[in-house]
Parts: structure tokens; sequence; C-alpha cells
């Protein structure tokens, strides 16, 4: 059924249901996310899409759309709350952004661009976390995880079902854990796709590195703004 709802001021028309994250970008308003996945299960756990629906704030990716929803995207109060979740996720791990291989091809990096995020107003809290390369295939860089859960929910094991990647502990002790043995069965197409659907360089595909040359990488043909109002994620 066809509804409408008004954002930004702008009365628009979906279907009722459709994620509004979505229905935004159809309508030319861009809304970032770094664990959302056009096309897939909502996880809801970055937070970065956060609106106003009906005075109260909600991360978009979660709403199913109803009819005479009042949305505000643009407005100040939200516009830096959105900053600020992107401020704490660059605090909260240790990126490096010049010598990581995904920079150019970060969604962490494009979006922080995107909130026009310069520095954290908070303090970096430099955790040490401990890499894995016990993989035949994947280098698990966890000092860059954010947590989005993306490789958790998406990524397992062609025959079993059963998932690759997990998160151990919770909060300031949380890490992201690879299970070897179904790692190691992986085809290179799932370890390439894992490696982009990461959302920052956590997952490395071993002997890739920095194959695309600056200039040519992914964010840098196209930002991640544009690449969500054409409704493509990869």
């Amino acid at each position: 059924m066809s509804v409408r709802i008004t954002i930004d001021g702008k009365v628009v028309e979906a279907q009722e249901g459709e994620a509004l994250i979505d229905v935004a970008a159809d309508n030319g308003v861009y809304i970032p996310s770094l664990c959302y996945v056009r096309g897939k299960p909502c996880l809801g756990t970055c937070r970065v899409c956060s609106v106003r629906v009906n005075d109260s704030v909600m991360a978009s990716c979660t709403v199913p759309v109803t009819d005479g929803m009042e949305v505000k995207v643009n407005e100040p109060e939200v516009t830096d709350m959105r900053k600020a979740l992107v401020e704490l996720l660059f605090v909260e791990g240790n990126h490096n952004c010049p010598s990581c291989e995904k920079s150019g091809r970060c969604e962490l990096q494009a979006v922080g661009y995107e909130v026009d995020m310069m520095v954290s107003r908070f303090p970096y809290r430099f955790p040490v976390r401990k890499r894995d390369h016990v993989s035949k295939h994947i280098f698990l860089e966890r000092d860059r995880c954010i947590f989005c859960q993306r490789c958790v929910e998406f990524i397992r094991d062609k025959e079993s079902g059963q998932k690759i990647f997990s998160i151990d502990d919770r909060g300031t002790k949380a890490s992201i854990e690879i299970d070897v043995e179904l790692a190691d069965k992986m085809p290179p197409e799932q370890v390439r796709e894992a490696s982009d659907l990461c959302p920052v360089g956590c997952i490395i595909e071993k002997g890739r590195g920095y194959d695309e040359p600056i200039g040519q990488r992914k964010f840098e043909i196209q930002s991640v703004r544009e690449r969500a109002l054409m409704g493509d994620e990869k």
C-alpha cells in the first residue's frame, strides 16, 4: 500500500513497511550508515543513521514507514548526534587511515568526510587488541573493528550455515573472533565478499593489500553519499 511521509518538509510517497533509510535515499536524502546493507536484514548496531521520527530519535534502518510519518534528517541536533557517533567509532579503535589497506574504500573514513568530521571531540582510547592471522585466507585486524556485525550475520559456512565470525565478550572487552576451521574452507569469492562487506579494514584478504591505486579506489571515484542515493552498497 502506498503511503505519504514527510522528510525535511518534503512530502514523498513510499510503500508501507519500506525501510525509512531506503525511502530517504530513493528521494535524494542521504542518511549515513555503517551497519545497514540495502537488501539485507537490518542490524541496527551502529546508530549512525539516527533521525528524528515524529519527535523521537530513531535509527532509520529499523523504522518501517507508515502513513503520515514526519521525519527530520538534517535537523542540527540529530546531525550533530550522527557526527558524534562517528567520532566515537574513531576513538574506540585505532584507525590510522594513511597506512590502512582499505583507505579510499573504507566506509568509516568516507562517512567521516560526509559528516564533516575533522577531529573527535572525545579522548582517544588507543585500545590494545591482538590481530589474528591464523586463517589461511584472512588477516583479522581487530584494532579497526567497529562491531557492526555485518560479517557475523551475513557471512556463513556454505555447507552448514554456521557463522564464521562472532563477537566475544561485551563492552570494552568485546572482540571480533573467527572460526579458523570454517574460515579455511571459504572459497575465494566468499573471502572477497567478507572483505568487501566489512565497512573498515578489519577483515583483510591475504595477498590483496593495496591493489587499487590512489585516485582509483571506491570512494575516490564516487562518494559514499552518491553510492547510497543510487542504491549501490557494493
